[in-house]
């Protein structure tokens, strides 16, 4: 697990970005945390560094967005479904099983639908005692995964 402190939103766009950059394989990114931590300013830069150039906005409705980058992306913001099973009813295993990146907020809610799957959890929370800062944490599922982190974190 790599845990790192972020002292504004810029940087929290920017770690995005940079994660977003070096993914060059179909993916599955999870993010959890508080509300309002900055899991969608974190998919924006993520989005950025796939090479998307739309406005990115958050599906709370629409449950997912589709975008197209150097990889195909998947926005997925699950924090209003009632249960597991609405994803199985807008096709959700096509869409993690496809050639595209998937990143999904609020993916503790269908943690269920994420076992045995490799994947990318990233928690986002409030730094203890502050308002400003942010507490982000990387738990890689799989090699590639493990990988991919440490190649975001080379100097």
């Amino acid at each position: 697990m790599k845990k790192i402190l972020m002292k504004n939103e810029r940087e929290t766009t920017e770690l995005g970005y940079k994660l977003g950059s070096l993914i060059d394989f179909p993916a599955i990114v999870c993010l959890s945390g508080d509300l309002g931590a900055g899991k969608t300013t974190f998919v924006q830069g993520f989005s950025k560094g796939l090479g998307v150039s739309e406005n990115i906005t958050s599906p709370t409705f629409t449950i997912v967005n589709e975008y197209n980058g150097r990889l195909k992306l998947y926005h997925f913001d699950v924090y209003r479904i009632s249960s597991s099973d609405e994803m199985y009813d807008i096709g959700f295993d096509e869409y993690i099983s496809s050639d595209a990146v998937c990143i999904i907020e609020w993916a503790e809610m269908i943690e269920d639908l994420l076992q045995g799957i490799e994947k990318l959890w990233i928690e986002i929370k409030y730094a203890e005692g502050s308002t400003f800062k942010r507490e982000l944490l990387m738990r890689p599922e799989g090699e590639k995964y493990e990988k991919l982190v440490e190649e975001l974190f080379k100097e």
